[in-house]
């Protein structure tokens, strides 16, 4: 079974194709517009050694809000069509990642219901080119039409590494959630 996929999105104010491979080497080709949210998704795809090409045009003249909430909604749904049914998936998985001073922890439930909640906080408006609020909006709109669980929370000084730690954790925390364990469906209900 191959899980992967390939979907892309247009609307008024974006124009996204993300393909994704779960069981891939963590090879990556990002072009975003926004250059640290490019390095953000570079993180995530090494260390969750799922390949990840997102090419994106978006309305970064206004600010870098639709082409972040436009990919995190499409990478979700190219996500959720790559892990199909989750038959024999681990299903839940945790991860703690340090980054110099900072720490993030990130718990993942791929129980294909949608919820998201991050206890974050930034001392600048900006990482780089990349407005900090947009982070948790990244992960809002991936858990949503990911439908998965995500809970995140960061500690520490520099923005760029609390950034950083909380990509890395998701990254690790999502691919041990992916691993094939057994041959049935994880849940009572007989579904997910």
């Amino acid at each position: 079974m191959k899980r992967k996929s390939k979907l892309s999105r247009k609307t008024s104010e974006t124009e996204i194709e993300i393909e994704l491979n779960i069981d891939g080497k963590g090879k990556y080709d990002i072009e975003t517009g926004i250059r640290f949210f490019d390095h953000m998704l570079e993180s995530f795809s090494k260390h969750s050694q799922i390949d990840l090409n997102v090419k994106a045009i978006g309305d970064i003249d206004i600010d870098d809000h639709h082409t972040i909430e436009d990919i995190g909604i499409l990478m979700g749904e190219t996500f959720n069509e790559a892990i199909s049914d989750k038959k024999g998936i681990k299903r839940m998985a945790d991860a703690i990642i340090p980054m110099d001073e900072s720490l993030a922890i990130v718990a993942i439930d791929i129980s294909g219901r949608s919820y998201c909640n991050m206890d974050l906080f930034f001392t600048n408006e900006k990482i780089g080119d990349m407005t900090s609020e947009t982070i948790i909006h990244f992960f809002e709109s991936f858990a949503n039409s990911g439908k998965i669980n995500i809970y995140g929370t960061i500690s520490g000084q520099n923005d760029h590494h609390k950034a950083e730690a909380l990509f890395k954790a998701f990254a690790k925390s999502l691919k041990e959630a992916c691993k094939i364990e057994h041959d049935e469906i994880p849940s009572t209900k007989g579904i997910l």
